[in-house]
């Protein structure tokens, strides 16, 4: 509260300023944005964003946003000071006071320059202190009219080639987070030959776009850099070379060479940072090495001991250990590239990109299909009749009889809420349709199990698929693949008129921008749609969890996995006992992105909003601070884990007199379009 009172005091200030200045509107400087909101920024900024929700007059006196142009520089040459002419304004384009006495917000400015070779940077800014790559701030500074100024550096740079391409990097910091609660930062580049002035090209092995898959958004350096590009201006390896001077213990700046730093980092190699929860194969290198820039080829054609090392952390080439059957050594990257070529001819050879080979990317894979055709006999007490389809990429079908275990089909129900039956049997049902009977094109299975009596609105069948595969190496030997089919969704109605599908809260296209190839429980669970039928609010690892060590876990979708993307930052212990008696910890999961950022995960805001939808179930949470919770509170205390928002929660839930299920008053503040919103809440 102290520090939302602070920022408003500052705000009232900053309007009583503005007050002896000339009036501000669309034409007069201010800001040029369509006036069709209620007095707020609703067309010029997305809900998720904090000043969405700024009035206008507000916004007229805040000017949000910063934007850097470099507009040219000067003296960029050996032993001379450069001069930079560039210009700072808001997102609308009006001009800013760097100094903050005009525009609210001091605007703190950076520059480094660095030579290209045509691979790696040199950056010529060096701290004295410690001898590492560094910025120049604190040179001179001249006005040039509103939002335009002169920078010259404090130091001259040294001596270097002034044919070869250079960059020009300028950094802008605006604070506001007293009055907005965010501060705001520009990253520009200035790609030149400094001895003519020439446009050159530099730096292009991946993209920041790359790195927001997950990171969402990269952010370094106190949010300074955010530009992959700006990154590689220091970590590479014409700098990174040495001991950090005064470092104690002695370190090896080596360690940052971003060849070796961000693979030992993603591999959870690196000294430094720690391990780290990496969400997919290591191995599948254009997931960061984006494939549409201009050095797309860098990371299969430039095989280093730096890169390769970094992952590949068992082999030291000073003796050759584990490297090669040979245990070859090796003293340089002369030669690096004359058994690791860029491409070969089969799967898991000895070239860059066939040592990478994906698994589940293979090109042996013949495919795995699977279709529901129809359900037949399907009500309240009947066993439902299920016609199917198993084929590969080529059409061909095939015969159920050989995948043996591996071939089963769940039915749950209803969708407006899974978990519904809470007597014996337990449901869902999961039966093995290896038996099946086949025609040579179709399968049918007839279901065991019943249909519940009570059984009322839509339930769903799903198919779970898989067969073990030899994928055969090029170097020799083969790699057993769990190859599954994509779980088929069929609703048929039991009570319903026709049937209704289950809500998509979650798609999983959205988990596997991170994940790339999301697969669970053996390689058989493809998708949400088929995840939330067992992982529904009443159910829990008992079937796996040791009595000694219950009460059970909770692995409702909505706590799960809310509780497994907040990882390290959780307060309790999330722990799940799983098949064969595995225990799985999340609490040192490394979330990479912003947890605000709820459509990340979920399909849109309407479906993070609450209150939640009709006839959703209360959460049996018998290991949290009280059960059941209300569906709204599991969802957010599984991020919100600590006890005072469990107090909040509990506080504000009741039971009914001649009810059995407690009710949240969550929609009365955190309701869709309120004050306190889970989408107002969490802007940015």
């Amino acid at each position: 509260m102290v520090g939302a009172q602070r920022g408003l005091s500052i705000l009232a200030a900053v309007a009583a300023l503005a007050v002896t200045q000339a009036p501000v509107g669309p034409n007069e400087g201010g800001i040029a944005v369509s006036r069709t909101g209620p007095l707020a920024m609703t067309s010029a900024y997305e809900p998720t964003q904090k000043e969405y929700y700024l009035e206008l007059g507000t916004a007229d006196v805040l000017r949000p946003g910063l934007k850097m142009t470099i507009n040219g520089v000067t003296n960029l040459a050996p032993g001379q000071k450069p001069v930079v002419d560039f210009t700072i304004t808001d997102d609308f384009g009006n001009p800013l006071d760097r100094t903050g006495a005009t525009t609210p917000g001091v605007v703190t400015v950076r520059f480094v320059v660095a030579v290209w070779d045509g691979l790696y940077y040199t950056n010529l800014i060096i701290q004295a202190s410690t001898g590492n790559p560094y910025r120049d701030s604190s040179g001179t500074w001249q006005s040039v009219s509103d939002g335009r100024y002169t920078y010259t550096f404090a130091a001259a740079l040294p001596t270097f080639d002034p044919s070869k391409p250079a960059t020009l990097f300028g950094g802008a910091r605006r604070t506001l987070t007293d009055i907005l609660g965010k501060d705001y930062f520009a990253n520009v580049f200035k790609d030149l030959v400094p001895a003519t002035g020439a446009a050159a090209t530099t730096w292009g092995v991946t993209t920041t776009a790359a790195c927001n898959q997950c990171h969402d958004p990269l952010s370094l350096h106190g949010g300074n850099y955010f530009e992959v590009k700006a990154c590689a201006l220091c970590h590479n390896p014409n700098n990174m070379v040495g001991l950090i001077l005064g470092s104690q213990p002695p370190q090896d700046r080596a360690e940052f060479n971003g060849q070796s730093f961000w693979h030992s980092i993603h591999s959870g190699n690196n000294p430094t940072v720690g391990p780290i929860t990496y969400p997919q194969l290591i191995q599948q290198c254009t997931t960061c090495h984006d494939p549409t820039t201009p050095m797309r080829y860098a990371w299969y054609t430039y095989p280093t001991r730096a890169a390769c090392g970094s992952c590949h952390a068992d082999i030291d080439f000073a003796t050759g250990k584990n490297h090669s059957p040979q245990n070859l050594a090796q003293a340089n990257d002369d030669a690096c590239a004359d058994c690791h070529a860029p491409q070969g001819d089969v799967e898991w050879d000895a070239s860059v990109i066939g040592a990478h080979t994906v698994p589940y990317r293979s090109t042996q894979l013949q495919g795995l299909k699977t279709q529901i055709v129809s359900v037949s006999n399907v009500g309240p007490g009947l066993k439902a009749t299920v016609t199917f389809k198993i084929t590969n990429n080529a059409g061909t079908p095939l015969n159920p009889l050989p995948f043996g275990s591996n071939l089963n089909i769940i039915l749950g129900g209803p969708t407006v809420e899974y978990g519904t039956g809470k007597t014996p049997p337990a449901q869902p049902f999961r039966e093995n349709a290896s038996g099946a009977t086949f025609n040579g094109a179709t399968s049918v299975y007839t279901m065991t199990n019943a249909i519940p009596a009570g059984a009322i609105g839509t339930w769903t069948f799903s198919i779970e698929c898989r067969q073990t595969v030899a994928l055969q190496k090029g170097v020799g030997g083969t790699i057993a693949f769990t190859e599954g089919a994509i779980n088929p969704i069929f609703y048929a109605a039991i009570t319903d008129p026709a049937p209704v599908a289950r809500r998509v809260v979650v798609d999983i296209a959205k988990c596997n921008v991170c994940h790339d190839n999301l697969v669970l429980h053996g390689g058989q669970r493809f998708i949400v749609q088929e995840c939330v039928i067992c992982h529904n609010p009443n159910s829990n690892d008992s079937a796996r969890r040791p009595a000694s060590a219950n009460p059970p876990e909770s692995v409702d979708m909505s706590r799960m996995i809310h509780r497994i993307h907040t990882g390290e930052a959780m307060t309790q212990i999330y722990t799940v006992y799983g098949f064969g008696g595995s225990v799985n910890n999340f609490n040192e999961v490394t979330y990479p992105g912003d947890r605000r950022n709820c459509v990340r995960c979920h399909t849109s805001m309407t479906t993070a909003d609450l209150p939640t939808p009709d006839g959703t179930l209360d959460v049996i949470t018998l290991r949290d601070y009280y059960s059941p919770q209300g569906p709204g509170t599991a969802a957010c205390v599984g991020c919100h884990d600590n006890k005072d928002t469990a107090a909040h929660a509990y506080l504000n839930t009741t039971t009914f007199p001649g009810s059995t299920q407690p009710a949240e008053a969550c929609g009365t503040c955190h309701g869709t379009n309120g004050e306190w919103s889970p989408t107002k809440v969490h802007a940015r």
